[in-house]
């Protein structure tokens, strides 16, 4: 099987305002077509607080001009990246606040399904990071709440979270319901030391989608991302354990930017890091 690609949408172009990942409010119509240029066959679609006046998918008529876009260039957006959620945490919040991001969420899953999306992954990093058995059971709940328009749209819930193997597995089965799965992101868990084989072990077969990118983890505890293959990430441990689950998903490009104004030369290279490696 050859892996087929997808990127991280701001990716294929410059940062705006110096961000490093955000919805690129100048330049997401002409990133549809730079993504058939790279030969990338969907973008993973950004949802956060930077872009959300100018994101085309909070309005009917945005995403009628997305989807003729993407019927244009024959690109995909099989999924949402949840990023409001990293402006506005689930967690460490006031209860009425909580259910106002809790219906932003509803509302992510809605615009999923009118893009043709087949999941939204949910990030628990960072400032959303999940830290106590408090937090825990409230984003149970949460997720439980969210279940009805999940199975209603079709549209999944991926987590991507900062748990270690088991502590991930053992939360998973409160919330032991198909369409809540794992995004498992290649950096992420190479930055923090873990080791692929044991994650796949704990929570393999609720791995739903893949981010690719490297971190190098530093002596000191600190990480930074990484081009590809020059970071902590074990990648013949962890294509071996991907094709052990029998995955057959796509690969989110993640990775770390390159030279402004290069990026579809970029992208063409780490993904053929990827095709490299996999074969």
């Amino acid at each position: 099987m050859q892996p087929v690609f997808g990127v991280m949408q701001g990716r294929l172009s410059p940062p705006e305002e110096g961000r490093f990942q955000s919805f690129p409010r100048l330049s997401w119509s002409a990133e549809i077509a730079r993504a058939r240029e790279a030969g990338i066959s969907y973008i993973e679609w950004i949802y956060d607080e930077y872009g959300a006046t100018a994101n085309p998918i909070s309005s009917s008529d945005g995403i009628a001009e997305l989807n003729a876009l993407k019927a244009r260039y024959e690109v995909g957006t099989p999924a949402i990246c949840a990023d409001w959620l990293m402006d506005f945490p689930l967690v460490r919040c006031a209860e009425k606040d909580r259910r106002e991001r809790e219906r932003v969420l509803h509302g992510m899953l809605r615009w999923g399904k009118q893009i043709g999306a087949s999941r939204v992954v949910l990030p628990f990093v960072d400032a959303s990071s999940i830290k106590t058995r408090e937090e825990k059971d409230i984003v149970v709940r949460i997720l439980e709440r969210a279940l009805p328009i999940a199975e209603d749209t079709g549209v999944e819930m991926h987590l991507e979270a900062d748990f270690g193997p088991a502590e991930f597995a053992d939360f998973l089965k409160r919330v032991p319901h198909s369409m809540v799965r794992v995004n498992y992101d290649t950096g992420n868990s190479s930055g923090l030391g873990f080791v692929a084989k044991d994650e796949f072990a704990a929570y393999g077969d609720r791995i739903g989608s893949i981010h690719i990118k490297d971190r190098l983890r530093k002596p000191d505890g600190s990480v930074e991302t990484k081009p590809l293959g020059e970071g902590s990430a074990d990648f013949e441990d962890i294509f071996a354990c991907i094709r052990a689950i029998g995955y057959s998903g796509g690969f989110t490009l993640q990775v770390a930017r390159g030279e402004a104004g290069d990026e579809v030369n970029w992208i063409k290279r780490q993904a053929d890091f990827v095709r490299h490696h996999w074969s």
